[in-house]
């Protein structure tokens, strides 16, 4: 008597792996999509410390980036993942998505930080 799987318990096999293997990517890619949103939550923290340190100085918030203490890409760079922008007192990250950086299966999404109140907001699924 032989002993052995058949051809069709082989297949059911690598089929259950398949899908298995599947969805552990997915998953996997949404993880590294959350870590990449970390950059932008540490960088607009940075932005925001700098924008209460100008308003000590100067008595307001400053609208331009470049008066902030901070080195933050105001364009989409090769190191970062995020391009960020400041109004007087909303500080933002949009994903950029040129140069192959774009989000796995999404859309560019922003990334928020009200610097006066201190509050986030952004897409779902990302904090």
């Amino acid at each position: 008597m032989r002993k052995g799987f058949t051809l069709l318990e082989l297949i059911v096999v690598i089929i259950i792996i398949g899908i298995l293997g599947t969805l552990g990517f997915t998953q996997y890619a949404r993880v590294v999509e959350k870590g990449r949103t970390a950059e932008a939550k540490t960088l607009l923290g940075q932005m925001r410390s700098a924008q209460e340190a100008w308003r000590l100085e100067s008595g307001s918030y400053t609208a331009n980036v470049t008066d902030l203490a901070v080195e933050v890409p105001t364009a989409c760079v090769s190191t970062h993942y995020f391009q960020y922008s400041t109004s007087a007192t909303v500080g933002t990250a949009t994903r950029c998505t040129a140069s192959g950086k774009s989000p796995d299966g999404d859309a560019a999404y922003t990334v928020t930080l009200d610097i006066a109140a201190g509050t986030w907001s952004g897409s779902p699924g990302y904090f």
